[in-house]
């Protein structure tokens, strides 16, 4: 069915858009380099458009929609997250699909003369793409000698699952599966996000990322522990150990400029 156009052009250029590509980076370029572990709330103001729409609205999804349409249609490869986060153990669609679908509750039934007549199977704690409030992000942060610059290449996403269970009566937090950012770059290229100021300008998630156009905060870096902020610093103290060593690596990029 033809259905009259929402709006007063086509949108086409998003369709054919593609990431801008990586520079050449050499090993022997890369004088400094860490890699840091952060998480984007959802729930900051800046980083409601990865919320946002809850149901697909015009020509805008949310972030954890896009992601889940791409795993689906094999475009995107999923790995499991409780296997680490260094992409090592691809996860099928079906396997995916399974973990949405919650835990299987197994009830018997009885008649009126209390004989059993079977069994009834519901799914307690099903997927529910709201509930999807953060995002882990893992990337390199490098400072590259040719060009004289700290940079930073994101090399992994993971969104993260929070639902209350109402056995515990206590809140679930769970690392869904984490995606390769470089696969998944293709994809967010052609997701557009919402724009506050100006529904012109068409930005899309690869846009977001490139740019640094969110919110976040450092919960762990690369240590000889390999433990995470909160395993030695809580409250106040664990959020003043994230901006030391985010300002630790931005004075990386002024000490190693000579007068």
């Amino acid at each position: 069915v033809n259905t009259p156009r929402d709006d007063i052009y086509d949108h086409i250029h998003t369709d054919y858009k593609r990431p801008i590509p990586y520079s050449y980076l050499r090993q022997a370029d890369v004088v400094y380099s860490k890699r840091i572990w952060q998480i984007i709330d959802f729930r900051e103001k800046m980083n409601q458009a990865f919320y946002y729409p809850l149901q697909e609205h015009l020509r805008w999804k949310n972030f954890i929609t896009i992601v889940m349409e791409a795993i689906r249609a094999g475009e995107l490869t999923a790995y499991d997250a409780f296997y680490g986060d260094e992409f090592t153990t691809p996860m099928s669609i079906s396997a995916v699909e399974e973990d949405l679908r919650g835990i299987e509750v197994v009830t018997p039934q009885f008649d009126e003369n209390d004989v059993y007549i079977g069994d009834t199977i519901t799914y307690r704690g099903i997927f529910d793409p709201a509930e999807v409030k953060k995002l882990k992000i893992k990337e390199v942060w490098y400072f590259d000698k040719q060009r004289s610059q700290l940079k930073v290449r994101v090399l992994g996403l993971c969104p993260v699952w929070e639902y209350f269970d109402p056995d515990t009566q206590r809140p679930i937090s769970k690392d869904m599966f984490w995606i390769y950012f470089p696969e998944a770059r293709k994809v967010l290229s052609r997701a557009e996000v919402f724009n506050r100021k100006n529904g012109a300008e068409r930005r899309t998630y690869d846009d977001i990322f490139w740019k640094r156009m969110f919110s976040s905060y450092i919960y762990k870096e690369e240590n000889v522990y390999d433990r995470n902020i909160n395993q030695y610093a809580t409250g106040m103290e664990a959020l003043l150990e994230s901006e030391r060593i985010k300002n630790e690596i931005f004075e990386v990029e002024e000490q190693m400029w000579e007068y």
